[in-house]
C-alpha cells in the first residue's frame, strides 16, 4: 500500500530574480513498511525534501501526499498536528525535553492530544528498544545512544505513517551508531514502521531496502536493494 507519493515536487526560495531551486521535480513513491534512504551532498535538497515530508515546510509547486493527506491543503495549525501524529521524527541531537523524565518524553505526542498510550504497545516498544530501566530517568543521565533510543521510541508512540529519521547517527559513535540503524530496521520489521533515512552517509544509507540519491535538487538515482531487513 502507498502511503507517500510525490509528483512534480519542487521547492523554490527568494524572490524572483534572486530565486534558488531547492527541488526540481520530485517524482517519488514509497509503500508502507519500506525503509528508504534519501542521500546526496550538502546542498543536494535532502534537507528540503525532509521538511516538507515533515510538514515543516511546503512545496512551491507540486503534491505531497501523505497516508491520503495533501499536505498542501493544511494550514499551519493543521500542519502541526498532522505532523505530531502522522509523522515520527528522529533527530541528530535527539531534541529531548531535559527537564521531562524518559517516560514523560516517550508519551508527549500523546499528552498534547491528552489520549494515554496503549499500555502494551508502549511496553513492547520500549522493551524492544531496550530502555525499560531507563523510564524514570532524565535525559541527561544518559548517553548518547540511549537518549537516541528514546527518540526512537518517542516517533513511534503515536504509529505515525511516516518516520523521518535525519542524520540519527551524526552525533554517535560507531558501536551506538550501529545500535540505532539496527534499532530502526527492528521498527520496520517488528512494527512495519515506513522509514525514510536522510544521510550523506553511505553506509549507513546501505542499511536501507531502497536507496534514493539526490543531486542538485533532482533524483539522479533510485535503487531498490535485495536485502531482509
Amino acid at each position: 500500500m502507498e502511503i507517500l507519493k510525490c509528483e512534480g515536487v519542487c521547492k523554490i526560495y527568494g524572490s524572483p530574480g534572486n530565486e534558488v531551486t531547492a527541488l526540481r521535480d520530485i517524482d517519488l513513491s514509497v509503500d508502507a513498511g519500506e525503509f528508504v534512504a534519501v542521500m546526496g551532498a550538502s546542498g543536494s535538497g535532502k534537507s528540503t525534501l525532509l521538511h516538507i515530508l515533515g510538514t515543516v515546510d511546503k512545496a512551491t509547486k507540486g503534491t505531497v501526499m501523505v497516508d491520503g493527506t495533501n499536505l498542501s491543503s493544511l494550514n499551519p495549525t493543521q500542519a502541526a498536528i498532522f505532523r505530531r501524529r502522522k509523522v515520527g521524527l528522529v533527530y541528530q541531537f535527539y531534541n529531548l525535553i531535559p527537564t521531562l523524565t524518559v517516560r514523560e518524553n516517550i508519551l508527549m505526542p500523546l499528552t498534547l492530544d491528552k489520549k494515554k498510550p496503549n499500555k502494551e504497545y508502549f511496553e513492547e516498544i520500549v522493551g524492544s528498544l531496550g530502555i525499560t530501566d531507563k523510564l524514570d530517568t532524565l535525559p541527561g543521565r544518559l548517553s548518547g545512544g540511549q537518549q537516541q533510543r528514546a527518540a526512537i521510541a518517542r516517533s513511534l508512540i503515536y504509529r505515525p505513517a511516516l518516520l523521518l529519521a535525519d542524520e540519527p547517527t551524526g552525533n554517535l559513535d560507531q558501536k551506538n551508531s550501529r545500535e540505532i540503524l539496527d534499532l530502526l530496521k527492528l521498527s520496520c520489521r517488528s512494527f512495519r514502521q515506513t522509514i525514510i533515512l536522510i544521510t550523506h552517509d553511505e553506509k549507513a544509507a546501505l542499511e536501507a531496502e531502497r536507496i534514493i540519491t539526490l543531486e542538485d535538487g533532482r533524483i539522479i538515482s533510485d535503487e531498490k536493494r535485495r536485502q531482509s531487513l
